[in-house]
């Protein structure tokens, strides 16, 4: 795998640039528990979380409220769980670690724009990666929820502003399905992911792994 090769690279966020994976799963129990869920409704959506992988938010708070809690999906009750999700990712983003070896790949990848493209909520993911510092290295945008990963793939492809070939740096399942579905070559970082299993999966799927974001250089 040629780095050089590549016109643009696109990072997923949780488990590859930021270590945020657990801060996920704990924050999914935490808004289902401060929404008025029992414990076994509240681990129901965490699983529910690791299993979807980078999958958009709003999905799984569907899936939630429809399968889990029997109840209807309304407006009132999406942005109640939405606000509830931002006042508890809001300090925990800003805690969690950021991948060793950022700021040097940046360097040895001069001919790439860099995108990052996430399951977690877009205005967050923008308002936390400027108060961090990191927003100046995602020159091709920082995207995330409502929107999945295959659609916004598609539109950037469309618009010119995801130049081919590309390489999508991910740690789950659903990031190598999105990669594979734009036709886009894939990595799988395996330090941080939270899928269970990985190795038998990516062999049986001809993946190429890397432990972390410094492991590329």
């Amino acid at each position: 795998m040629k780095l050089t090769h590549y016109k643009t690279l696109i990072f997923d966020c949780d488990g590859v640039v930021l270590d945020s994976n657990k801060t996920k799963v704990n924050a999914y129990f935490e808004v289902a528990k401060r929404n008025g869920g029992t414990d076994e409704q509240a681990q129901a959506l965490a699983d529910h979380h690791v299993k979807k992988g980078s999958f958009p938010r709003n999905g799984k708070i569907e899936y939630y409220l429809k399968e889990i809690l029997k109840q209807p999906v309304t407006p009132e009750v999406m942005q109640r769980y939405m606000d509830t999700f931002e006042q508890i990712l809001d300090k925990a983003l800003m805690e969690c670690e950021v991948a060793k070896g950022l700021q040097e790949l940046k360097l040895a990848t001069p001919q790439a724009r860099w995108m990052l493209l996430s399951g977690g909520d877009q205005s967050e993911l923008r308002r936390i990666f400027a108060r961090r510092g990191l927003a100046d290295l995602f020159d091709a945008g920082i995207f995330g929820g409502p929107d999945i990963k295959e659609d916004v793939l598609a539109r950037e492809i469309a618009n010119e502003n995801l130049q081919l070939p590309a390489l999508f740096v991910g740690d789950s399942k659903y990031d190598f399905q999105a990669a594979t579905h734009a036709n886009i070559d894939f990595v799988f970082l395996t330090d941080w992911t939270e899928v269970a299993g990985w190795q038998d999966f990516c062999t049986a799927n001809r993946i190429q792994t890397a432990k972390n974001i410094a492991s590329l250089l």
